[in-house]
């Protein structure tokens, strides 16, 4: 039977404690803004799900009644 999981690359990881500095800030700030804008809308599709049917904005009908 094969493994269905991946393995867990151990020489990728790094563990440090959330109190020390990070040089995150200073390699976002590095990359150009279109690089930043695609991670941001990659972890808000990770986030809050991606389904391409409702990519696009929603339209909002009100049926109004004339008196």
């Amino acid at each position: 039977m094969t493994d269905l999981f991946a393995k867990l690359d151990r020489t990728a990881l790094s563990i440090g404690r959330l109190d020390e500095e990070s040089d995150e800030k200073a390699y976002w700030r590095s990359r150009p803004p279109e690089e930043r804008l695609a991670a941001v809308e990659f972890l808000r599709q990770v986030a809050y799900g991606y389904d391409p049917t409702t990519e696009r904005l929603q339209r909002f009908l009100e049926v109004v009644k004339r008196a």
